[in-house]
């Protein structure tokens, strides 16, 4: 029976494949734990493209190293293959085909993975640390995309030492992601059962975020060049961002997670900015109606469920939460695990959620402990991250006006800010 089917009860049961079920601060919702996880803090994950047969993960981390794993129906993990850096690896990305992975780390390098052969050879440099990673298929170029805390975005041929473009950016690059439209049909084939993916790929987008509160939209399409600058809807340092798609599968904005534990929905095009693009807060403790400071933590992670387009986000509070940003409310959040949650994923089709607990360097280095062990966690997320019913939604009333009071919390204010998703009317 496969764990990752959306009928499955995997990780919603109590059960573990790993010892016992007895409640336990390292995972407390019982997740599948991914086996010979990194030897220090994971700082990504990314899953394989849908035109890969199976599921692969991949890791980097603060041990210079990124690493492989074969995830099976059955929630059983196999290592697969690593690879070394000679600095922590900070990101990671898979080419569309599958065959390559892309990594970028602090030894100011980025290195192309080739999974056949096992080989890597480094295909960027940079003056300063490398943030960021991706690949970008556009319609009429292929590339990698690297941002650096050097000030500078680079693409560059993997082909050739020197990039193929450049462009400045206001400050040290923090966070990016790209998205690429994808039209998406499956073939048979004569040689093989499994199904194979064309794929053809327009409109690319990508939004980088910098430090000192940058945020910068490019759009991809023939070269990459500047689309617009956003003033930030964040008072806070910028820490992930992640791009959305509407319904008809094209990207129309992108959710933004600062350390400040809050997020804002920002739409590239609103019809009415001041009503449709807006923030909420999150990954926080202890109320807002006590008289007790309240506890902060920053959002280290965001990711879009390919399906639904609902999102999870994972904190520095050790928690993860599932949000439906259409309908303005919070699906779920986890228990509490010992250690933060440093990054998360989704698999191509949404069933598989991946989040690792690890050390994030929120307090410092005097709160690392090399004795704590880090995971990577599996989890089913075929029906926790479905959409609130619209339905029940509509029968809860219509969306608060201004100041309008839920339980002592006013949940929304000037600007659109959302203080307590999933609040009820006094």
């Amino acid at each position: 029976m496969s764990l990752f089917g959306a009928t499955s009860g995997f990780g919603t049961g109590g059960t573990s494949m790993f010892g016992s079920t007895t409640a336990d601060n390292h995972n407390p919702m019982k997740d599948i734990e991914v086996t010979s996880p990194p030897d220090d803090s994971i700082s990504c994950l990314a899953f394989s493209p849908p035109t890969l047969p199976g599921n692969f993960l991949i890791a980097g981390s603060w041990a210079n190293d990124v690493r492989c794993w074969e995830v099976q129906d059955n929630g059983q993990t196999i290592p697969k293959a690593q690879q070394m850096h000679t600095g922590p690896v900070l990101d990671a990305c898979w080419s569309d085909d599958g065959s390559k992975v892309f990594t970028a780390s602090c030894d100011k390098t980025a290195k192309m993975w080739d999974l056949n052969s096992n080989q890597a050879i480094q295909i960027a440099q940079h003056d300063a640390p490398v943030k960021t990673i991706h690949w970008i298929k556009a319609p009429n170029y292929s590339c990698v995309m690297t941002g650096s805390w050097d000030k500078t975005l680079k693409f560059w041929d993997t082909r050739s030492p020197t990039p193929m473009m450049t462009l400045q950016l206001p400050e040290r690059c923090y966070c990016a992601d790209v998205f690429l439209r994808m039209f998406c049909h499956a073939v048979n084939t004569s040689v093989s059962p499994n199904l194979f993916y064309n794929l053809i790929q327009v409109h690319p987008m990508a939004a980088v975020a910098t430090a000192e509160r940058g945020l910068i939209v490019y759009q991809l399409e023939n070269q990459p060049s500047e689309f617009r600058r956003i003033e930030s809807p964040l008072k806070h340092q910028h820490r992930c961002v992640a791009i959305f798609k509407d319904k008809v599968n094209k990207p129309t904005g992108f959710a933004l997670g600062s350390i400040e534990g809050r997020v804002a929905i920002h739409y590239i095009n609103p019809p009415n900015p001041a009503k449709d693009n807006f923030t909420f807060k999150c990954h926080r403790s202890n109320g807002t109606n006590t008289s007790a400071p309240q506890d902060i933590y920053a959002v280290n992670g965001i990711a879009f469920h390919p399906v639904h387009g609902t999102l999870a986000t994972v904190g520095s509070d050790g928690r993860f939460s599932f949000w439906d940003k259409d309908a303005r409310t919070k699906l779920k959040t986890s228990e509490q695990l010992d250690q933060p949650i440093s990054a998360c994923c989704f698999n191509h089709n949404g069933n598989i959620f991946a989040y690792a607990s690890s050390y994030d360097w929120s307090k410092g280095h005097e709160f690392y402990n090399p004795q704590k062990k880090n995971y990577i966690f599996l989890r089913n997320a075929a029906e926790e991250l479905k959409p609130r019913n619209k339905k029940m939604w509509q029968n809860r009333g219509r969306l608060p006006q201004p100041r309008q009071r839920y339980r002592g919390f006013v949940l929304w204010t000037k600007g659109g800010t959302c203080s307590n998703y999933g609040a009820v009317p006094e």
